[in-house]
């Protein structure tokens, strides 16, 4: 499965490192593309892959039990539980990589995060549904730090009011995409399923508990 790192890093070192304020009415939402270089995202993907601990957790859906379509963990300080979709979920404590990737967002961004909650699609047939992340306990405007590892997966927007509204990229390996603002009040997101993409993808949203 790891030949496809030498793929992702001739991808990441093509262009120099960007940022794109992405224009959406009522949000704050920033991208940055190659916000780790190639090889520290090839070692970070590799890291984060073999060192987490992944669960498959169970939600309701139509009143029946499935599981997620992707595979999840949460770390972060002690105290900082996280519920969503019906589960609840307790953390484990902070890993080296995680806080080494923590550290770079928080010196970048000057913002401080308690925790962090980790997604690993393992192919293009897991996914997650449109969603905003404006659970009580992110507060009132969350401040949301997305890093992608691993292949390219479409990363799609749509306004909760202006349904014709609508917003998508692509999140490359080693990006980071900043929500801020009022964008939880505002708009919904998803990473869809696609039957065109075989390899995996880890992606971590790093979080505010109040």
């Amino acid at each position: 499965m790891f030949n496809q790192l030498s793929i992702w890093e001739e991808e990441n070192d093509k262009s120099k490192h960007q940022s794109e304020k992405l224009p959406m009415q009522n949000a704050e939402v920033i991208y940055y593309q190659n916000f780790f270089d190639g090889n520290e995202s090839n070692q970070l993907f590799v890291e984060l892959y073999e060192t987490t601990s992944w669960n498959q957790e169970d939600t309701i859906l139509f009143g029946k039990q499935v599981k997620l379509p992707r595979l999840t963990a949460w770390y972060g300080d002690t105290d900082k539980s996280y519920s969503y979709s019906k589960i609840t979920m307790q953390p484990f404590l902070w890993t080296p990589v995680l806080i080494n990737i923590k550290s770079k967002i928080e010196s970048f961004s000057k913002i401080k995060f308690n925790s962090v909650l980790l997604n690993l699609y393992r192919d293009g047939k897991d996914s997650v549904a449109w969603h905003s992340d404006d659970e009580p306990e992110l507060g009132e405007n969350p401040i949301i730090a997305s890093v992608s590892f691993g292949a390219n997966r479409r990363f799609t927007f749509r306004h909760k009011i202006q349904k014709e509204l609508n917003y998508e990229i692509q999140l490359t390996h080693g990006s980071l995409l900043m929500m801020k603002g009022t964008t939880q009040h505002f708009w919904q997101h998803q990473i869809p399923k696609t039957n065109k993409l075989t390899q995996p993808r880890i992606n971590l949203t790093f979080r505010q508990i109040k």
